[in-house]
């Protein structure tokens, strides 16, 4: 059975414009002058990069650079905040994400966005949680439903552990299997991006491994943005970093490069800890 095409854009081959299934080979992001306000705090400063599919690109910088407003911009979260607004252009496939004819929510749904802290819905069970997205945007089929269940914690890496326990609640989990829950549910409407917005800073050294070991694993099938604070957590996980300082973007580089022989010196300065 084919997804809902509730899930899709409304063009008449039931993709999203700029899908990479078309055969499209663009970037998945290229970012242009990129410039957000909150009010009258202006948060990004002309922000321009590519990001190429099926990569890992860490954002890294300290606190209130930007960080988690550039990922939010990426799946237009950051129209959720009020007064918000940006100039600039995002490209998703070649595709304006901004053009009057798209819909935000079908943006959101196949930019997938995982949060800090694990919010799983305290009133729905392990599987309800997994397929809330699906079933919000008309899906009916029951076992269509256990499929993409099965198949998204697996992908979570989380079948083996919850499997005989569907029906528990999802708050019911530890702190690191309600992160990969959430993951889990983010990936079950099969988006081609997972955004992650410092998805393991809450949880212990052992379940952030795993987290880390995870977006190695999903990197084979999608696009992944990644907020971290730690450094150390960029170096293992990513192909590319950017680092951000008071709304700008001051480099953006292979990670082993930013981390070895960066060419800005305010890089340098930050990596080494001389300020942070």
């Amino acid at each position: 059975m084919e997804i809902s095409q509730a899930l899709l854009s409304e063009n008449e081959t039931g993709t999203m414009p700029g899908n990479p299934e078309s055969g499209n080979t663009l970037a998945a992001f290229d970012v242009r002058n990129l410039s957000v306000w909150y009010g009258e705090k202006q948060t990004l400063f002309e922000v321009s990069l590519k990001i190429e599919p099926k990569t890992i690109t860490s954002i890294i910088g300290p606190s209130g650079c930007g960080k988690s407003t550039f990922l939010r911009c990426l799946n237009r979260m950051h129209e959720l905040v009020p007064r918000s607004r940006m100039d600039g252009d995002i490209r998703f496939f070649g595709e304006n994400l901004y053009a009057p004819k798209i819909d935000p929510a079908v943006v959101r749904r196949r930019i997938g966005m995982v949060f800090q802290k694990s919010n799983p819905f305290p009133t729905m069970s392990i599987a309800e949680n997994v397929t809330v997205g699906l079933r919000l945007n008309g899906v009916r089929d029951r076992a269509f439903l256990d499929e993409r269940t099965e198949k998204a914690l697996r992908m979570a890496a989380l079948w083996e552990e919850v499997k005989d326990d569907l029906k528990k609640p999802g708050v019911s989990l530890s702190g690191g299997q309600q992160q990969r829950l959430c993951i889990a549910r983010a990936i079950a409407t099969e988006p081609e991006v997972l955004l992650m917005d410092e998805p393991a800073s809450a949880l212990d050294p052992i379940a952030t491994m795993k987290i880390e070991e995870l977006i190695h694993e999903l990197s084979r099938d999608y696009t992944i943005v990644i907020v971290t604070h730690s450094m150390q957590q960029a170096s293992r996980v990513s192909n590319r970093t950017a680092f951000f300082y008071l709304g700008k973007l001051v480099e953006f580089d292979a990670t082993q490069k930013i981390f070895t022989a960066p060419k800005q010196k305010q890089t340098e300065d930050y990596i080494t800890g001389r300020f942070g």
